[in-house]
């Protein structure tokens, strides 16, 4: 137990390794092996129940819940990548020094509706754009090529839509991938994470499995709570200050004619048929 409580206090405070062995007066050798080998059994323990491989079981029950909760009829998660802080790995070059100054790894993920994370791709060198993470990613392959087992287009409210995946705009727009028209509890990212590669990848699945792993158990501060009329109640977690920072927007973003098509086709379900009597005053 005490192997578990050091390790949850070093992903939860960000405290440094030395602190931590000071305090459990654990050398500080011994502390870096308990905290690598632990956060392997949490991952794998955990991760078959908290992230396994999606499924069209999964894809489908996400957007049954998107439809419920937030309205939105096809819409199987969101997309979006995060830069995670790390210290100058040796002899690496500028290789995962970012467009923000500094370096890191970037954390690409897919979310339901219920905040859970349902693909997370971890460890593309910071300096890749968040298009070009995707395209190298194994779930940006499988949306490209049509393999990703998102459900088949469904009629709604007789128009026939494809299910998607809604990323921001630093996303190319896909047939299965829309963006907008032009226009932190886990406190070890607040800080540049000192570790090497290896073990800042594992420190960040760990961080995405117990994520998983307290919103299935109902843990409601880690996320907001949305209410009947559109109003939703803002947990810290939308305040706090994080290290983590947005990835660049892709140089040249293919704009396809039949994702534009789908796009235009959502905005006019969104604007008629599939209209909420409380949108107009959210947007306001």
């Amino acid at each position: 137990m005490e192997k578990l409580a050091v390790t949850l206090r070093f992903l939860a405070t960000g405290n440094a390794q030395i602190s931590l062995a000071m305090n459990y007066r654990i050398t500080p050798a011994a502390i870096s092996k308990l905290l690598r080998q632990t956060m392997e059994a949490l991952c794998q323990v955990l991760e078959a129940s908290e992230l396994p491989p999606p499924s069209e079981k999964i894809w489908a029950d996400s957007e049954k819940t998107n439809s419920e909760n937030w309205n939105f009829s096809n819409c199987c998660g969101a997309t979006d990548g995060k830069h995670v802080r790390i210290r100058a790995p040796s002899l690496s070059g500028s290789h995962n020094f970012n467009y923000k100054g500094y370096f890191s790894v970037a954390l690409l993920a897919v979310v339901d509706a219920s905040y859970r994370f349902i693909i997370v791709d971890i460890g593309a060198s910071g300096s890749q754009s968040e298009g070009g993470v995707l395209a190298r990613s194994v779930f940006g392959k499988a949306l490209q090529n049509q393999a990703a087992k998102l459900p088949p287009p469904k009629i709604v409210n007789n128009i026939e839509l494809p299910h998607v995946i809604v990323g921001d705009d630093a996303f190319p727009l896909r047939p299965n991938l829309i963006k907008p028209y032009p226009a932190a509890p886990w406190r070890i990212f607040h800080q540049a994470i000192h570790a090497d590669l290896d073990f800042t990848k594992l420190i960040i699945k760990t961080c995405v499995i117990l994520h998983n792993f307290l919103m299935r158990k109902g843990d409601v501060n880690v996320t907001g709570d949305r209410l009947n009329d559109g109003r939703i109640i803002e947990r810290n977690w939308r305040s706090d200050v994080s290290g983590m920072e947005g990835l660049k927007q892709q140089g040249s973003n293919n704009h396809y004619v039949e994702a534009s098509k789908i796009r235009d086709t959502f905005m006019n379900y969104f604007n008629t048929t599939g209209k909420v009597p409380w949108q107009n005053n959210v947007f306001e």
